[in-house]
């Protein structure tokens, strides 16, 4: 780990400004820009910013046809799924595109009590989720101690006669000192996530007002660093699209994941890539500054999947199914499902409280599930490299190789068998159990292939949390 270089401002914003306003790149740098991707060595600053600078639709679809290749070769057809838990939506800050915003008077404030985090666990776990992300808004009430009691509370949940529990929470919280990160490592979450919002420092003044813990450009930035230090060993980042140009938000993910890797030897777990969306009671989020077009958000998606070969790719259920469904193909590998952004929605018949944004995909679990078998997908509620301890470092030493792939489908192929005796229709249980067969029958290591074929016989029988 190279302690120089943590905690440092590692956004050199004139630079990258200047990289997206250079001139359109030629066929043959782009061809062999995307050369060098299909090695899934990942790519440069420099062969990002010439990706983000292509205008010609046909041209973009070649960038994404090379995501997509790069996507299927790491990821085979497997897709994670999750849920957020919303704790609270009662918040300190005053973000202009946020509907938890302190000056907000048109929603219903809420933290939620420990029974009530316990009553919408158990009704995600009838759904037949395993993985969920715990969120709040910042306050002075549901801080470092709260969070370990609703993680503990999370896990602790159990349904189906204890057969139903949460296997991984990842948390996304506002930035911490170490010494919290350290405490939320020994509580065994996963990842743990923060957004920039906007890695512009000029502009995330004029988003975030003074007088608020969120006001702190450099603060925020640095988190990442005091969480890897604190032992965190996986983190995800983000920003927030549509609040200024995307292609410097795409630069700066870059330079972010970079700096990581060069400070502690490891980039990121994962990239969120949140479009905004309608919002009520926030101003930038009712008159968007810098709107993201369907082509333009692709073309973003792409770009990451090419730059960040082994990087997973989380998309929100604020697109709506359709461009999700997309998405999938061109370099999305985790996504949320049948999610609700507003304390208590889940365990409550009607939403009384007010949700941070409007949604654009309302399916059900079940309902996104058999969209993704129609499409060859296997959804995925693993967590097996998480409690067998593959994070971090140990995982991408498995990742770039391309040795991950002989515990991914094999786990993604067990918990979706779970699902399918556990909570699918007639329906659902047949085709998901002929894609089970013909993924299967697809894996060349014939011992491999036998242990995978014996544990989704003992699931069939009554066995759960299998995972190698």
């Amino acid at each position: 780990m190279n302690k120089e270089l943590r905690n440092r401002n590692f956004i050199n914003r004139d630079k990258l400004y200047s990289l997206i306003e250079g001139e359109q790149p030629s066929k043959i740098q782009i061809n062999n820009i995307l050369n060098k991707a299909l090695k899934l060595k990942g790519l440069n600053l420099e062969d990002v910013a010439a990706l983000l600078r292509i205008e010609d639709e046909k041209t973009i679809h070649n960038v994404m046809d090379a995501a997509k290749y790069v996507k299927e070769e790491i990821y085979g057809k497997r897709l994670v799924l999750f849920a957020p838990i919303y704790t609270g939506n009662i918040c300190v800050n005053n973000c202009l595109y946020c509907s938890f915003r302190k000056d907000n008077k048109l929603i219903k404030r809420k933290i939620l009590t420990m029974q009530e985090i316990a009553q919408e666990t158990s009704a995600l776990l009838k759904q037949g989720h395993k993985r969920v992300l715990l969120i709040c808004g910042e306050n002075n009430k549901n801080g470092t101690d709260y969070m370990v009691d609703a993680i503990r509370t999370t896990y602790s949940v159990r349904e189906c006669g204890g057969k139903d529990y949460i296997r991984r929470i990842n948390i996304e919280l506002a930035p911490m000192e170490v010494n919290d990160f350290a405490r939320l490592k020994a509580e065994k979450i996963g990842t743990y996530v923060c957004f920039q919002e906007t890695y512009d420092p000029i502009e995330y003044k004029r988003f975030h007002p003074a007088g608020t813990p969120k006001a702190d450009y450099f603060y925020r930035l640095s988190v990442m660093d005091r969480a890897m230090e604190g032992g965190i060993d996986d983190v995800g980042i983000g920003a927030l699209f549509g609040l200024i140009d995307y292609r410097f938000e795409v630069l700066a993910i870059i330079e972010h994941a970079k700096h990581l890797e060069d400070a502690f030897g490891c980039g990121p777990h994962t990239v969120s890539v949140p479009r905004m969306e309608a919002a009520i009671g926030a101003p930038s989020a009712e008159n968007i500054p810098n709107p993201v077009s369907d082509n333009d958000f692709k073309k973003i998606v792409a770009v990451l999947r090419l730059a960040l070969p082994y990087t997973g790719i989380i998309l929100s259920t604020r697109e709506n199914d359709t461009m999700r469904n997309e998405l999938i193909k061109y370099g999305v590998s985790q996504i949320s499902a049948a999610s609700k952004t507003n304390p208590g929605a889940y365990s409550e018949s009607e939403e009384g409280t007010g949700s941070q944004f409007s949604l654009g995909d309302h399916r059900t679990l079940s309902q996104v599930i058999s969209s993704l078998v129609d499409e060859g997908y296997v959804p995925s509620f693993c967590t097996g490299c998480y409690r067998k301890g593959r994070v971090g470092h140990d995982f991408m030493d498995l990742a770039k190789p391309g040795l991950i792939k002989q515990y991914c489908l094999p786990n993604a192929l067990f918990t979706f068998e779970e699902y399918l005796n556990d909570f699918a229709d007639i329906e659902l249980k047949n085709k998901g159990e002929k894609l089970i067969k013909e993924m299967t029958a697809q894996i060349e290591k014939p011992s491999l292939k036998i242990k995978v074929e014996e544990n989704i016989k003992h699931i069939e029988q009554g066995q759960r949390d299998i995972y190698f």
